[in-house]
């Protein structure tokens, strides 16, 4: 079994034809047909359905093992190179899209200045797309919403962020005092993340908490999304409160609500396996950048420093 072997399936996986395949790896298809087809000889099995040109279900179990090989691989080279000079290589970073937002300018900043020959990769998505792909290698680090439900993942704390109201100056959620209750919020329709997400966990239970049951208006698994149809007019929403920009704020409001908890942002990687010299030096960046910021938005709750 040859690495360039393990490297050609995973590339047909994720381009999903021979050809695009072959194209990422600076090779002619013909160079990719005959590297699957040695290594479904020497593995007695088919990987690929040639009809469909998906994996099959063997096929799925090679490239999650492989994903996991080319990741140590890279990290040797990673981990020499630190010795050596300075560190580099490339990191595949996830975010979600409320922390991203503030985030995201200060890693590029702190990266130019320390680290310049690391190759940042940003990913940005929900828990539920950007966990599968820590936990099978494309990602290194993601940060997420607590909870992370995956065991195969381990978490630590970034921040916490107010969850609120976004709404209309206008709408007759934002003429009442605040803090809301969860009371009056039942009597209105409301623009909610998608049940099951960590957002949607942390409403529902203080709905619970407070007796009642809240009306979606739509439910999505996207909080930029919700926060897009907010803003285009479809109603008030429950997000976190970084997802009102400065700039909006003339004409929407951001209210508390009553007896909901923070929500807690956590960075997350892979519980086994030893992470490669770039990959902790962004993971000690993101922590050091998040606890140290000056500039958080409101409605964020940052760690306090570690004592000298």
């Amino acid at each position: 079994m040859e690495i360039r072997q393990l490297e050609t399936l995973v590339s047909i996986d994720e381009h999903r034809t021979f050809s695009r395949a072959a194209e990422a790896l600076g090779t002619v298809q013909s160079n990719v047909s005959n590297r699957v087809a040695r290594l479904e000889a020497e593995l007695g099995t088919e990987l690929i359905d040639r009809a469909s040109g998906n994996l099959t279900e063997s096929g799925a179990i090679v490239v999650e093992r492989a994903r996991r090989i080319l990741t140590e691989l890279r990290a040797i080279a990673s981990d020499v190179s630190e010795l050596n000079a300075d560190v580099a290589g490339q990191v595949n970073l996830g975010m979600i899209g409320s922390a991203g937002r503030w985030v995201v300018p200060l890693a590029l900043e702190a990266v130019r200045s320390r680290y310049p020959n690391i190759n940042l990769r940003i990913s940005e998505g929900t828990n539920s797309a950007l966990e599968p792909r820590v936990i099978n290698g494309q990602l290194d680090l993601a940060v997420l919403a607590a909870p992370v439900m995956a065991d195969e993942l381990s978490e630590v704390d970034l921040f916490t962020e107010d969850l609120v109201v976004i709404a209309r100056r206008d709408h007759p959620l934002a003429q009442l005092p605040s803090p809301l209750t969860f009371t009056t919020l039942a009597q209105h329709d409301v623009l909610l993340p998608m049940v099951g997400t960590p957002i949607r966990r942390e409403i529902d239970q203080a709905a619970q908490r407070a007796g009642v049951a809240l009306r979606p208006l739509v439910e999505i698994d996207g909080l930029r999304t919700i926060a897009s149809m907010t803003f285009d007019g479809h109603g008030p929403s429950i997000l976190p409160a970084t997802m009102l920009s400065p700039h909006l704020r003339a004409a929407f409001v951001a209210i508390p609500i009553e007896g909901i908890a923070k929500r807690r942002v956590v960075l997350t990687s892979r519980r086994f396996g030893f992470p490669a010299a770039p990959v902790r030096a962004i993971a000690a960046l993101l922590k050091d950048i998040v606890t140290n910021a000056t500039n958080a938005p409101k409605g964020v709750y940052l760690p306090a420093p570690p004592l000298p």
